[in-house]
């Protein structure tokens, strides 16, 4: 069983950064492409980031330029550094693993979910 803790959320003014964390328990953590989603209050669950497992990245348009994912394979850690943030990133972040390596940029490619670290940008 894969477990995944995100941390790294909070409060920060627009224009600030974040960087979130999301340690995977498991050995074959490089195995597979990892991935950031996030749901605001009353919308729909979104992609945010998604990374593969040879280091390959890909984001949603609405963060592109301003996110940056990473991975460390060898903490089994994940990472989203978020800068020039908006109110409009106001979410609950969660952190998932593909059943793929490739990038998986659609929530049905994971089987395995963080319980999510809320971020909240105030203007």
């Amino acid at each position: 069983q894969v477990q995944l803790v995100e941390s790294g959320g909070g409060l920060v003014q627009a224009g600030g950064s974040l960087r979130l964390s999301c340690a995977a328990s498991g050995r074959t953590f490089n195995s597979y492409a990892m991935g950031w989603f996030r749901q605001a209050p009353r919308k729909e669950r979104e992609f945010v980031a998604t990374i593969s497992s040879t280091g390959a990245t890909y984001y949603a348009d609405s963060v592109k330029g301003r996110f940056t994912i990473s991975r460390d394979n060898a903490k089994n850690t994940v990472y989203l550094q978020m800068n020039s943030l908006k109110p409009e990133d106001t979410a609950v972040y969660y952190c998932a693993r593909s059943e793929y390596s490739r990038l998986s940029p659609r929530g049905l490619e994971y089987n395995y979910w963080g319980q999510g670290t809320q971020v909240t940008v105030s203007s």
